[in-house]
Order: C-alpha cells, then structure tokens, then sequence
C-alpha cells in the first residue's frame, strides 16, 4: 500500500507535543510491516540542512531520509514558514496561521503529483493538515489521479480545531458554498478540524475510550455532533512507544540499565535520582515521579487542591515540567514548605524525565482528560507504577493489574488513592506483582500499525 503521512510537525524534525512523536514513529513501524511510505511536512526555520542531509529537488521542495528509506519532502516558502516558532511566538498564534497551513495542504497535494507518488492511503493529523481531504473533494474532485484515493484523520486533541474569523475564507481558494453546517462553518466561524472530520473518508482517535469521550458534550468541545453523525466511521487506535528511546535496557540517560530480571538495579536508579533531586536516601518511602504539562488539562487543578495532604503522607515527590504560571507559583510555594518531600524542576530537561521514569517507584498522572497520553506508557515500561484518572488512553492502559486508578475527578479521591499506592508499596509480594504486570505490557509501535493497516483497509474498501 503506498501511504502519505501528513503532519505539520515529525520527530526529528521539529516537535512541540505527542503529535510529532506519532508522525514520527508510525511511519517506520509501516515501513517494517513492508508498507510504501512517504511524509510531507511544512519546512520550518529550525530545521537544519546539513544536520537533515536535506537534498533538494525543486526550488521549494526538499526530503530527508528516516527509517530505511521514507522521504520526508519539506514544504518551503520564507513567507510562512522561516520563522522561530511553528504555530505562534511570545504574542499567540500567528496571525496568519489560516493561510500559512491553507498553502501546505494544497501544496502537498500537487507535491504528491509531481513526484508522480500515488497514494492509496493520505493519512493526515490534527487541524492543521485537515484541508487536505476538504481540497480532495472540492478542488481535486475531479482529477484523475487522486481518483482511487482515501483519506484518514488522526485527533489528537479535540481542543485544537483551527478557528478562524469568516472574513479570511477567501485565502483558502474554496467556493463559499461549503461555508455551512455541513461544512467548514462552526457558529460564523471557519473551523478547519471540523472541515476534515466533514470531509475525510475515516476518523480515528489515539485511543477508543477517547474515541467515545469526544462524541460527548463534556468532551466534543462543540464538534460531538459531527462526530456521533460520523460514528460509523469514527475508530480509536492506541497510540504506540519507541521502544528503541524508552527502554530501561538500554537507556543512556539512567544510571543503571535494567529488565524484569535484574529489577534490583532499579532501585540504583532511585537511589540517583534522590541523589540528583536532594530528596533523602530512603528505599522505604515509595518516590512518586511527575512529568508533564503544568496545566488544568493534566490534573494540577485537584493535585495543588491536594498538596497539603499527599506532603502527609509517607512519601516523596519530583516534578519536571513547565505550564501555567499559578500552578508554577502554587509548587513553589509547596517546595519551600515541604523541602524533604518535593523536588521541583519547572523546566524542560529530557535526560532528567528519564531518570525520574526510571528512578520512581510510581507515575503520577491525574489528567481530567487525555487522549491516549505517552507518560503512563514510558511508566509501565520501566517498572513504575501509574496512577491515573479513569479516562481516555489511561483508561486503556492501566487497570488494577498494573496501576491505580480513581474514577471520581476530586482531590478527595485522587489522595484516597495515593494513600493506597502508598500502604501497596510497603506490601513487597502486591508491589512486585505490580512491576511484573507493568513491564509485561506490549505498547510497541509495531502492534498500533498492524491497526492502522486494518484501518488503512476499511477505507479502502468503502
């Protein structure tokens, strides 16, 4: 099958959250499972010629290899895309983020023609690539090439839907009469997310309990309805994890590599990130470890609500990440308070987040709600226990087997459940099981892109 994969970000290539991790990681994962794959993505300023041995083969059109042999082509134009940041700077959006992502999309699709590559398969993501199924059955409607051609759309994150003022539908070259309900309007606004979900021939989420959540008005975020009208065509499929980053074997960042069978070296590695974090050396007291976005999405509403109580408990904590400056104020204050319980690093570090993923005995994620979320897998993987709210890929992911869950988002009940995490921990038999269960799970890429490939099929059956 010969498959387009296109996003506006791709690890390595340039990234601000999961969206580039997956655009990066399924395509080689299809690419094993012997699939014919290519990437289209815009060429941002940050990515750099010599270090991408980037080849050039039009004036505006460059690709890299990944993989054994997928071409990422780069969508050059200064205008819109030699800038620092990919979607905003310091003030917000950019202002012209309609039209700069309006040109990538159809400009993708007349690449894909001149490089005469004839997809079965355009796999697009997120808000925005989602032109590009609106343009295929608009202004390329008729064109023979793209005839035997079906779309797919990934959601990441329903809360990003590309929202623009009904004055700039002109830029994107689209007769107006596809400016309604059934299209691209969304309350007198254009709204591109919701033009893919109209057009696209399937939608899928990054996993099926968020599949269902977004078809809710709690959830939806105002597109539940066009998602419950599409519910037939509507799938959620796991995201999946690099194995070859986030293995506790292997790692270069940890202090001591281990496995299931050597899982006493573990505990070197809490022993290094006390060490790192100035957290008291005690192997007694269970080291619960936090990466994330510093955000009411994440759960840091209830958890700074909490923090008075979960410091009681017999415990410690380190935290890595950055986000909305209350929460940042609130941990600070904590920190200071509680000095020998919680270590805070208000900053993007990844050799640290390593270290915390290996060196803690639990993972803690209260996320009000979350996709599919990378963490809780990273977690499972080196033998650290996740702790989570019962929603999205968490609800997927972690069970009574091989983590903690709370199904009621309040304080009350996410320190009820640290409290259990913490009396678990001292029972060595309970905790040991959980390790086993944990590292046992199979979260590989390989076993997402087998899905994708069913998925793949479907369309192409329709």
């Amino acid at each position: 099958m010969k498959i387009a994969i296109c996003a506006s970000e791709v690890v390595p290539y340039a990234k601000t959250g999961g969206l580039a991790d997956v655009a990066g990681a399924l395509p080689q994962a299809l690419e094993k499972l012997g699939q014919e794959v290519i990437i289209v993505m815009p060429r941002y300023k940050s990515i750099n010629e010599s270090k991408f041995k980037l080849q050039r083969i039009k004036e505006d059109i460059s690709y890299s290899i990944t993989g054994n042999k997928i071409k990422v082509y780069f969508i050059e134009k200064d205008k819109y895309f030699n800038r620092e940041g990919l979607y905003q700077d310091k003030s917000g959006d950019y202002k012209d983020n309609l039209a700069r992502f309006s040109y990538y999309n159809k400009r993708t699709l007349e690449l894909l023609k001149e490089i005469n590559f004839k997809p079965d398969i355009i796999h697009v993501h997120d808000w925005q690539a989602s032109l590009i199924p609106v343009y295929l059955k608009t202004i390329f409607l008729k064109d023979p090439f793209y005839q035997a051609t079906k779309t797919i759309l990934t959601i990441h994150n329903i809360g990003y839907q590309g929202l623009f003022p009904k004055e700039e539908f002109p830029q994107l070259g689209l007769d107006w009469s596809i400016f309604n309900i059934e299209g691209l309007e969304f309350y007198g606004k254009i709204n591109i997310l919701k033009g893919g979900m109209e057009y696209s021939d399937i939608i899928n989420t990054v996993s099926s309990t968020y599949s269902k959540e977004i078809q809710t008005k709690e959830f939806g975020f105002g597109l539940e309805g066009v998602l419950n009208k599409r519910r037939n065509s509507l799938f959620g499929i796991l995201n999946g994890l690099d194995y070859s980053i986030w293995n506790p074997e292997t790692d270069k960042f940890i202090s001591k590599n281990y496995s299931l069978k050597t899982i006493a070296d573990k505990y070197s590695n809490k022993k290094d990130l006390q060490e790192i974090c100035r957290l008291p050396l005690h192997d007694e007291v269970p080291l619960f470890g936090i990466v994330s976005r510093l955000a009411e999405q994440k759960g840091f509403d209830i958890f700074s609500e909490a923090m008075n109580e979960i410091c009681k408990q017999n415990l410690q904590l380190v935290i890595l990440g950055t986000g909305d400056l209350k929460y940042h104020q609130l941990l600070e204050k904590a920190t200071k308070k509680h000095p020998k319980v919680i270590s805070l690093h208000l900053k993007f570090d990844d050799p640290l987040a390593h270290k915390i993923y290996a060196g803690s005995d639990a993972f803690l994620m209260p996320s009000r709600y979350e996709p599919c979320g990378l963490g809780q897998l990273i977690s499972l993987r080196y033998g650290t226990i996740p702790l989570v709210f019962k929603t999205g890929g968490l609800a997927d992911t972690v069970n009574e087997d091989n983590g903690f869950i709370f199904e009621r988002y309040s304080k009350e009940d996410l320190v009820r459940t640290i409290k259990e995490a913490v009396a678990a921990f001292k029972t060595n038999k309970k905790w040991s099981r959980l390790i086993t269960k944990a590292m046992e799970c199979n979260f590989s890429w390989d076993e997402s892109a087998k899905h994708y490939l069913k998925l793949y099929a479907k369309a192409k059956s329709q």
